[in-house]
């Protein structure tokens, strides 16, 4: 146990937020093909396409740090999605489905943005500059997508939920 150190924990972190990532554009996909509003729906499709590009920024810091890019099972996610997927098939047609994907998202936006802001607090203690770099790209893109989300609820999708449910 006296090997299991900083470096290793941000490796084996670095490979469950890759494992995540890959997951999430796939459910972004999904999401967006089941969601009712056009802005929701857009919002899906504008984060898929922002997600490849952190996807290449993992690349680049697994790169970084000697280390061929893969992932390894992330279970929270894996349970976030599944929420998610849960609300797609519980709440299709409804009024109320697309509060539920713009949370679901925001659920895993919120994991994001923890792991990432770990994984640059490390990288900054191991003087892994660059890592640090690419690391908050990702951190501030995530926290501005969930402030988009938060903004597009606020405005749109919660007020059309219960208004139609009325």
């Amino acid at each position: 146990m006296a090997d299991q150190t900083l470096d290793t924990l941000f490796h084996e972190t670095l490979k469950d937020i890759y494992y995540a990532e890959r997951k999430i554009t796939t459910s972004l996909r999904k999401m967006a093909r089941a969601a009712q509003s056009e802005d929701l729906k857009a919002a899906f499709e504008m984060h898929e396409q922002e997600t490849q590009g952190q996807i290449e920024r993992l690349t680049q810091v697994f790169e970084l740090i000697g280390k061929r890019p893969r992932g390894k099972t992330c279970d929270a996610i894996e349970g976030i999605i599944a929420e998610g997927e849960e609300i797609m098939d519980e709440f299709k047609g409804s009024p109320a489905l697309d509060a539920g994907l713009l949370a679901a998202a925001q659920a895993v936006e919120h994991y994001e943005i923890s792991r990432y802001g770990t994984l640059k607090a490390w990288a900054q203690m191991l003087g892994m500059n660059e890592a640090v770099s690419l690391l908050d790209e990702t951190l501030q893109e995530e926290a501005a997508t969930d402030e988009k989300l938060t903004g597009l609820a606020e405005a749109v999708i919660n007020a059309a939920a219960t208004a139609k449910a009325a």
